[in-house]
């Protein structure tokens, strides 16, 4: 048996973004045994998937979580975090280790001077690179999100209306110069012509309120803060179209081959981290053409120049019509 730690403390999405590598682990090495090392707060992520064989929970105490490592005999340490806790647990361990590339430089460089030395490949494959001592081949699967049973929703427990079908609508992200400004998200939501899911955590229900307020006799249920991401993983699943920033959501859409309509402000797509492997017909929306962008490769919680221009300036008529087509194609 050959025992493999994968490392990733957080987030959602990054998170997600880390299941090929588990999945190309466990059906391509003889005898793999899956450890996955994340964060408490998101080990439940993978408590479904049936390539991890063992989840760890990291609660902050380094000493602690190498102490519980080296009991299980890890033979292979794969760090898609790269920093300094995941360094520590490296030493820690003493096995051999190989490490993601985070490509930090070339965004330095991008953030700071605009001069883009990114390779043209996406965040998935240079995860993949990690691993290409121990398989044979990268296969043609995407991104895998699996929903426990118990967490599933029955579509036929919404309201009527949502029956027959509904538009995702992912309004959260980790940082303000993700998210499209309130006032914007109420006028796409005017313009949509489709019953709406509104998607996000607990931080997001009072904004949800808000756009089901604004907007008396749509159809919008505001599922922020009222699902589990397990449910709110099954909303996406069964959506027509999803319409998500540049978020957690956004990935877990791209695992079951959704219809995207991703929208992106202060990040790029070029920092490869943009759908993988989400339905041919997905579409991304940018402001093109701004000398500040992107400001960031994370995000912030106000715009560095005050303007907002790479949301407030975005097509969302554009967004509109993209769901419709989105919506009637096959």
């Amino acid at each position: 048996m050959v025992k493999f730690l994968v490392v990733r403390f957080s987030s959602i999405g990054d998170i997600v973004l880390t299941t090929p590598v588990i999945r190309h682990l466990k059906q391509q090495v003889e005898d793999a045994e899956i450890h996955y090392l994340t964060k408490s707060a998101y080990a439940s992520l993978l408590e479904a998937n049936p390539y991890v064989d063992r989840i760890h929970s990291f609660d902050g105490d380094i000493k602690a979580c190498i102490a519980m490592l080296r009991e299980e005999g890890i033979d292979y340490v794969i760090d898609l975090h790269h920093n300094v806790r995941s360094a520590r647990i490296k030493y820690g361990l003493r096995r051999i280790a190989f490490s993601l590339d985070k490509l930090n430089w070339r965004k330095w460089l991008y953030v700071s001077f605009k001069i883009d030395r990114l390779p043209d490949r996406h965040i998935v494959d240079r995860n993949l690179d990690t691993i290409r001592s121990f398989i044979k081949k990268q296969d043609d699967g995407g991104l895998d999100y699996f929903i426990p049973e118990k967490s599933e929703i029955d579509i036929q427990s919404l309201p009527e209306p949502f029956r027959k079908g509904y538009v995702g609508l992912s309004i959260g992200a980790q940082h303000e110069t993700k998210k499209l400004s309130i006032e914007s998200m109420v006028e796409l939501c005017q313009k949509l012509d489709y019953p709406m899911v509104i998607l996000g955590g607990p931080e997001d229900r009072e904004r949800g309120e808000h756009l089901v307020s604004s907007i008396p006799g749509k159809d919008i249920l505001n599922g922020c803060g009222a699902y589990s991401i397990h449910q709110s993983a099954s909303l996406v699943r069964q959506a027509r179209v999803l319409i998500t920033h540049d978020t957690g959501l956004m990935h877990i859409g791209a695992a079951f081959q959704k219809k995207i309509i991703s929208v992106w402000g202060n990040t790029v797509p070029r920092f490869g981290m943009f759908p993988f492997r989400a339905d041919p017909s997905s579409l991304q929306f940018e402001v093109a053409g701004l000398s500040c962008r992107p400001c960031s490769k994370i995000g912030y919680q106000k715009c560095p120049k005050s303007h907002f221009k790479c949301m407030q300036e975005q097509d969302l008529g554009g967004m509109v019509s993209a769901c419709r087509q989105l919506w009637d194609s096959p």
